[in-house]
């Protein structure tokens, strides 16, 4: 019975418009809609007709088991909420497999499309530098497509700095695509040897 209903019924204070995002770990539960997010960003701009078959891309499973392994490996692996919906998702991968280079990462972000411009990007680069920096990862490295404006712009208010610049590198939508390759520090960085 709702309170129009009930006479005696005490009266409910009005909720909140302004919605709240969380960021936290990811669960298999999240997978369906990483997988979404995740297949739109790389279909984008497919020219009319192409088959999506030229793509290879990954289904529910594929992530469940990405997911479990990074978490094995105490990489992080977050997304961003709200009222129960994802809203984007990152992680963190090792850099290259060679023990040398065991205390970096690399990281990437998806944002659903129809939640760009809200923060959430931000959100989610600020909990993934301070997971691997907790983790005891020194460095942190990203690739980016060099048309994409908003990431380059999201990671440089992140202290993140270009370190190398790969042209025509990619080969998608029928277009050469150039690659920006950004690295910023975590913790002390480079200043001292890591513990253990």
């Amino acid at each position: 019975m709702d309170e129009s209903q009930n006479p005696d019924a005490e009266p409910q204070a009005p909720q909140s418009q302004e919605s709240r995002i969380v960021v936290r770990n990811s669960r298999d539960a999240d997978v369906p809609a990483m997988l979404a997010i995740y297949l739109f960003h790389i279909r984008r701009g497919v020219e009319p007709g192409l088959d999506d078959g030229e793509f290879e891309t990954p289904d529910a499973e594929d992530l469940k088991r990405r997911r479990k392994n990074m978490q094995k490996r105490k990489m992080p692996h977050i997304v961003a909420e709200e009222n129960g919906v994802v809203l984007g998702y990152a992680y963190a991968v090792p850099f290259r497999k060679r023990p040398a280079y065991r205390f970096a990462v690399k990281h990437s972000i998806y944002v659903h499309t129809e939640h760009l411009k809200r923060g959430i990007g931000g959100k989610l680069m600020g909990a993934l530098i301070d997971a691997c920096a907790a983790a005891g990862f020194r460095q942190m490295i990203g690739y980016i497509d060099a048309a994409n404006g908003p990431s380059l712009g999201l990671h440089e208010r992140f202290g993140f700095r270009q370190v190398g610049y790969l042209p025509s590198i990619g080969y998608k939508f029928s277009h050469w695509t150039d690659t920006v390759m950004v690295q910023r520090s975590l913790g002390p960085g480079g200043t001292e040897p890591p513990q253990g």
